[in-house]
């Protein structure tokens, strides 16, 4: 079965990715295979570059080939993409200071991103 993870509710990265799923993939014992996750809000923050969390994430995401993906306009406002507000959406933000492997988009390219490996579930934490 493959899922993606969507980090949308408070505390949802630093809690539930980094104390329970991220521990079980480093493990190799998450009982799914993870194709994608996508975050919003704060959740962003763990991608920062030098975050031990993000960096945990990066290279679990390449070895398992994993889609990291952060929302374009929360990027954006918290200084981890260039772009602007009207260039949300579009495609054309891009992630700046994050780990290897994190992109910024919003629905149209994370679902052109999932396309050639979509998930079977999507979870929303």
């Amino acid at each position: 079965m493959k899922v993606a993870y969507v980090f949308a509710t408070h505390m949802a990265s630093t809690f539930k990715l980094a104390t329970m799923i991220l521990p079980q993939l480093e493990a190799d014992h998450h009982g799914a295979e993870v194709v994608g996750m996508f975050f919003f809000d704060d959740n962003l923050i763990c991608l920062r570059q030098g975050d031990p969390i993000g960096e945990r994430l990066a290279r679990v995401a390449r070895q398992k080939d994993i889609l990291l993906m952060m929302c374009d306009q929360c990027a954006v406002r918290r200084n981890l993409a260039e772009g602007t507000f009207e260039q949300c959406g579009s495609g054309e933000a891009k992630a700046k200071d994050t780990v290897e492997g994190v992109q910024a988009g919003c629905f149209p390219q994370l679902y052109n991103a999932q396309g050639g490996n979509p998930p079977d579930h999507i979870i929303t934490l």
